[in-house]
């Protein structure tokens, strides 16, 4: 494709003799893929609807050739009520068509004058419309084809394509000439037969462009033994049955040339399939985690010294990363650990819920196949703990042997699925179910943020009220209840938001008097730090600064915005009172439980509710690992689903008998760490800018010393700690939900909803998918995304244990119900990566 640049706006300046700057580009463009682009079907339809066809076209000129398509367009009946207008535009639309419409007639000799010359003035400028026999290559914009050799690129010359863009247009245009011999009309175009016009408005999906048309019948003009057969035609109706036939020759070749569709089904790479797994695949026993071994060991080493060693050196982006994920990991650590406080009376508590956090990040990156996941301790996690403790409260069991016993036999299912390769079920997930699931996490992540708010609008801005210390609810100690980490575990964990924790300020009184400073200094500090994060996270495509500093800065914005807001409010403003996380210092940190002490019944029950929670770890753990792998991250070392499940099972297993909370992969911060460490690149396509990943850091180090770092942090228990209050962490909340639904397919097509068509991005659905089906697809999984929310966040908390069947239960619904209501074909079309 050739390209120069001129706009129907543009006025060149006049320079000394009449000359100028002429720049030329060229581009290679994709062929149109008959199989997948909805709109390669549609645009020749289109155009045999309202055929333009000129057979036999007497004309030798380039200039002559083209007014009679354009006359052609003109006098078509479907233009009739545009006649006049079209008409009068004939000369500007034969004006634009070159580069040089506008050129200075100073130095030009009258000898030199076409065929024709329109003429216009500009002050004391004019300007001439010269098309001369050889002026191909001054056209504004072609495609022609090309075939590569080895001694470089012949271009095809029996036929060229013309496409053309203007604001006078009302619709597309197409017209085909087939000219009567061939004509020599310079170089690279020695013996045309074939001229294809393309004229489109501006303003048009990104789909329905000029180019895109243009696009389409190059496509079809590519194939040497199609255009023997149109030269052979002699009627218009054979031209349009050899396009036709052609149009069916290349759907054939597609498919031929992908038999099996090769769209990526799910972000997830376990195996994927069109087939049903068997019982085959599940045996033999541990053979995927041997494969994982096989496929990890070798490049273990590299976990260390990437970035480290050698020419390509990134310590800077993985000291930046680090404290990313130590802010990230220890706020939500601590809130969870308050919280486990208040259900277990103690038994579980801050300084354990960090230890364990320390210990089990520490080891889960030093030994596991996917280091980039990042391990956390959940809302539902801290749900099951509280069931447990209202079970040994209810029977008279020691809570700590009882929750091992439990931590025991959820750590015996994992190993059982990771031993007969259980993660292969996972690859039934479709792309589009684990983006229902990240939104949704998206969602619960600011209705936390406001629910938290909305409690402290109630208490000290509405009025007083009397707060009792001895009722203060555990599951309002969290705004953050159900924030930072799963795909449902938010949604388990509506009410972990109930009211804000004022435990420390309310310590010593029982009465607490209406205080609109703090409840408009809360809603400040929250809004605060969504915004200097958020800026600072975009700041890296800001003009300030050197390029290495926009990096660190964007890099930082968490551990940024969350001290400076934190010494805000405790500097800033010491004298309005803020709420505080919970704390009680332990006794013992490291104290094994009596397993001896349990009877036959309670290891049972035990049983049961382990089983149930392997069911959340194995979805959570799975889904997660798969998001951070999503093709478009573009890890290369490879996966390890079944050995990371296993080493999630040896984990838990310890944490569970020093009575420590439990821990699996987290979202959205595995994404986010992926993120964190990825080279990033911009590209421009039809007007939209796109982030595209080029490579990722595959460290373990980052990990590591963020593990290190939350162990390091028991020594600043209570203090500085407690300095952190609660609506810097709804402000973290709102950013971390911001942030994660960056390339999320789902919510850019409920944008699209608010969008006009000019405006749509050309995304790979955008091309292969009618736009009615695209919105259908849409709107079934906001009913999805709504099914979710009802189990999700129900106030019954056994809807919210069963949870995670109703997220195995979508796979029915992807690949039983969707495709009764919308063709398989499209389905996989928008489930692809790209």
């Amino acid at each position: 494709m050739s390209h120069c640049g001129y706009s129907e706006d543009a006025v060149e300046s006049e320079l000394p003799g009449g000359c100028g700057l002429l720049h030329t580009s060229r581009k290679y463009l994709k062929l149109k893929n008959f199989e997948e682009e909805i709109r390669a079907h549609r645009d020749l339809d289109g155009f045999l609807d309202q055929a333009s066809i000129i057979l036999n076209e007497t004309a030798t000129s380039l200039d002559d050739v083209l007014r009679a398509m354009l006359l052609r367009l003109v006098h078509r009946p479907s233009n009739l009520e545009h006649k006049y207008k079209l008409h009068c535009n004939l000369e500007h639309l034969m004006a634009v068509l070159f580069t040089d419409a506008e050129t200075p007639t100073e130095g030009r000799g009258k000898a030199c004058l076409p065929s024709w010359v329109g003429r216009s003035r500009r002050g004391q400028l004019t300007f001439l419309f010269p098309f001369t026999v050889s002026s191909v290559h001054l056209l504004a914009d072609t495609i022609q084809g090309v075939t590569a050799t080895v001694t470089g690129v012949q271009y095809q010359q029996s036929w060229l394509c013309i496409i053309c863009t203007s604001k006078s247009l009302i619709k597309r245009e197409v017209c085909i000439s087939r000219l009567l011999r061939p004509q020599n009309w310079g170089e690279n175009c020695c013996e045309v037969r074939f001229v294809i016009l393309v004229l489109a408005p501006p303003k048009t999906k990104s789909t329905k462009t000029a180019t895109e048309v243009g696009r389409t019948f190059a496509t079809m003009f590519l194939d040497i033994n199609f255009r023997q057969k149109l030269l052979k035609t002699r009627t218009e109706e054979e031209f349009k049955e050899a396009l036709v036939y052609q149009r069916q020759l290349l759907t054939m070749t597609d498919q031929g040339l992908n038999p099996s569709i090769k769209y990526s089904i799910s972000s997830i790479c376990i195996q994927k399939s069109h087939q049903l797994l068997q019982h085959k695949n599940f045996f033999p026993v541990a053979k995927g985690i041997r494969e994982d071994f096989a496929r990890r060991f070798p490049v273990y080493s590299l976990d260390f010294t990437d970035g480290i060693i050698g020419k390509n050196k990134a310590v800077g982006k993985y000291i930046t990363t680090t404290l990313f994920l130590y802010f990230a990991c220890l706020l939500p650590t601590i809130a969870f650990g308050s919280l486990n406080d208040e259900n277990t009376d103690g038994a579980i508590d801050v300084q354990k819920t960090i230890a364990g956090q320390s210990i089990g990040g520490f080891l889960y990156a030093l030994f596991s196949g996917q280091p980039l996941v990042v391990l956390l301790t959940t809302a539902p996690l801290a749900l099951y703990t509280h069931v447990i403790r209202g079970i040994c409260d209810d029977y008279n069991l020691d809570f700590n042997t009882f929750y091992a016993c439990t931590g025991l036999w959820n750590s015996f299912f994992l190993a059982f699925y990771a031993f007969f390769n259980f993660s292969l079920i996972m690859s039934l997930f479709k792309r589009s179910t684990e983006e229902i699931i990240a939104l949704f996490i998206s969602m619960t992540f600011v209705l936390d943020a406001v629910k938290g708010m909305v409690k402290i609008f109630q208490k000290y801005y509405f009025g007083s009220r009397i707060i009792n210390t001895e009722h203060i609810s555990v599951l309002s100690l969290l705004g953050l209840g159900t924030s930072l980490n799963t795909s449902f575990h938010t949604a388990l964990n509506t009410s972990v938001l109930a009211s804000p924790p004022e435990l420390d300020s309310v310590s010593n009184h029982t009465h607490e008097h209406t205080s609109r400073e703090t409840a408009m200094l809360s809603l400040f500090i929250m809004l605060g730090t969504l915004w200097l994060s958020y800026t600072l996270y975009q700041f890296k495509k800001s003009p300030y600064l050197h390029p290495y500093m926009r990096e660190i800065l964007s890099d930082c914005a968490l551990p940024i915005s969350v001290l400076t807001f934190s010494l805000i409010c405790c500097y800033g403003f010491r004298e309005i009172k803020m709420s505080k996380f919970r704390y009680n210092s332990s006794e013992s940190l490291f104290k094994i439980a009596e397993m001896q002490s349990l009877s036959l019944g309670a290891i049972g029950s035990a049983m049961g509710l382990g089983f149930l929670l392997s069911m959340l770890f194995f979805i959570e753990q799975n889904l997660v690992a798969a998001l951070a792998n999503a093709p478009e991250n573009r890890l290369v070392k490879g996966t390890a689903y079944h050995w990371d499940l296993l080493l999630i099972a040896i984990i838990n297993m310890g944490l569970s008998l020093f009575g420590m909370p439990w821990i699996h992969a987290a979202y959205p911060h595995s994404p986010l760490h992926v993120r964190a460490l990825a080279v990033v690149e911009e590209r421009v396509e039809n007007g939209h800018i796109y982030e595209t990943i080029v490579n990722v850091w595959e460290t373990r180090l980052t990990t590591l010393g963020a593990s290190i770092l939350v162990g390091f942090s028991l020594l600043l228990l209570p203090n500085p700690l407690q300095w952190i209050p609660k609506p810097v962490l709804y402000g973290l909340f709102l950013y971390i939900a911001l942030t994660s639904i960056d390339a999320n397919q789902l919510f850019e097509r409920m944008a699209l909803l608010l969008k006009d068509q000019a405006s749509y991005p050309p995304t790979h659905y955008i091309r292969r998918v009618p736009q009615r089906k695209i919105h259908y697809f849409t709107g079934l999984q906001v009913l999805q995304l709504l099914l979710l929310c009802a189990f999700g966040m129900s106030p019954v908390p056994y809807m919210k244990m069963i949870f995670p069947l109703i997220m195995m239960a979508m796979i029915p619904i992807r690949y039983k119900l969707l495709p009764r209501i919308i063709e398989a074909k499209y389905l996989d079309a928008m489930d692809a990566e790209h």
